[in-house]
């Protein structure tokens, strides 16, 4: 099973390559000193064990060339082995790894902030703060919004996802895995309806907007509220776009009522959804936006930018973290965001979109069991239902998975119900790699009917 070669990143031969099982006897015997090694608590989606990777393929311990359609849950967006970002991390790495920005600052952490003030959504005065990962932007981002606000309520939307920490999983609404036997969780957090368009029936945007904007004026009370905290496209829930007219609604709803509107864009920022950030796509300007993921090709490093006076409405030493924009991270930031700007790179997810949604269309008409398909840019799921109805098929779903896995394509399933197949390939994967993903998925259809 071989595809026409191309070398990219890394030196990385571009074809899918089989040469043993998925999983091959080296990422078998590797599993198992996983288990004896490592917490039961982390799982692995797919037990094989890499050891080069870039452009769209992952290469494993037995040498198997893999179709990279997660990119480490949207995080290598600039591919595994981007050159710029190699060597922006190879020459700060030879020159200082860490001091501490709170202690002895560097110039890199501020380039990103000023990155950040630059290339996220409004004209308006911005400031930025550095930390480590997704979950520590959003409890930052309420510690602003609680400080500026001097309010404490935080919204949150059904379907939504925020994190592992204990706030971010009581501002998440799925209990399994994320939360069970984990509580309690932090107080204060309120859950109001989330814009689905695929399950919300003859209900537009504004519509759902009202319900949600409702229940926080009569349950919670506008007035008692810090943040309203949304992502633009939900990313664990299942990749769902809102309705036209949700997000605006919210916002508009927010700056009313002296609410802090924070745009959760974690996963679908930095270029992932065609825009650099998705609430562009829906006009919305967000107080305070959260990044990571994408920003850093693939080093931990996460952020919130926002409105000068928010951000500087906290005390001095209030934010910050050890690790928080570290040097090595900033550099990969850098190299990331130069790429991005250079390279077009939401042109290159509407180039995903262009060649993807049509290959799903067409499997749609011969298999009824795909609902709904959705997403922007490189950001796109299919939902599976039982033909017919509106129930979830989270078993389909699995033996899809199970299938894309054995054929060497590297998938993810997701969503509130376990039903949703999304796929978030690395802007750097060439045009037959996604063809070719995407006729094993064809196949798998097939081979699962």
């Amino acid at each position: 099973m071989t595809i026409t070669p191309e070398r990219t990143d890394n030196d990385v031969t571009q074809e899918l390559r089989l040469v043993t099982d998925v999983p091959g006897p080296r990422s078998q015997a590797l599993l198992a000193r996983k288990t004896d090694a490592v917490s039961a608590g982390v799982g692995v989606t797919l037990p094989v064990f890499i050891t080069r990777a870039g452009g769209g393929i992952l290469v494993d311990v037995d040498d198997n060339h893999l179709i990279d359609f997660g990119s480490g849950i949207a995080v290598t967006t600039v591919g595994n082995g981007n050159p710029e970002v190699v060597a922006g991390v190879t020459k700060q790495i030879s020159e200082f790894t860490h001091t501490c920005f709170m202690v002895t600052p560097y110039e890199g952490y501020v380039q990103v902030c000023e990155a950040l003030n630059r290339l996220t959504p409004g004209d308006h005065e911005k400031r930025s703060a550095l930390f480590n990962s997704g979950a520590e932007a959003i409890e930052n981002a309420v510690k602003i919004a609680r400080c500026y606000t001097g309010r404490q309520a935080v919204v949150v939307l059904e379907h939504g996802y925020h994190g592992r920490t204990n706030l971010t999983m009581g501002m998440t609404a799925k209990s399994m895995p994320y939360k069970h036997n984990f509580g309690p969780f932090a107080p204060e957090i309120y859950r109001v309806p989330a814009s689905y368009p695929f399950r919300d029936g003859p209900h537009g945007g504004a519509e759902v907007a009202q319900w949600a904007t409702t229940r926080i004026e009569k349950e919670i009370g506008a007035r008692n509220v810090a943040a309203i905290v949304i992502e633009p496209v939900q990313g664990e829930g299942g990749f769902i776009v809102p309705a036209p007219g949700y997000l605006s609604a919210m916002s508009e709803f927010a700056t009313a009522n002296g609410i802090v509107f924070i745009a959760d864009e974690i996963q679908s920022g930095f270029c992932r959804t065609g825009q650099w950030f998705a609430c562009e796509h829906d006009g919305v300007v967000p107080d305070l936006i959260t990044t990571a993921k994408g920003i850093a090709g693939g080093m931990p490093l996460a952020a919130v930018t926002g409105r000068a006076e928010m951000m500087d409405s906290v005390h001095a030493g209030g934010l910050g973290g050890t690790y928080g924009g570290n040097p090595v991270a900033c550099a990969a930031a850098l190299g990331a965001i130069s790429w991005m700007e250079q390279n077009d790179a939401p042109a290159l997810a509407l180039e995903v979109e262009a060649v993807m949604m049509p290959r799903l269309k067409a499997m749609a008409e011969n298999h009824p069991t795909i609902g709904d398909i959705r997403g922007r840019g490189a950001m796109i799921a299919i939902e599976l239902v039982k033909p017919g109805t509106m129930e979830p098929d989270p078993e389909r779903a699995a033996a899809l998975n199970k299938y894309c896995h054995s054929h060497g394509v590297v998938t993810l399933t997701t969503g509130t119900y376990g039903n949703v197949f999304r796929f978030l390939p690395p802007l750097t994967m060439p045009k037959h790699l996604l063809e070719a993903g995407l006729t094993i998925l064809e196949n798998a259809f097939e081979a699962t009917a």
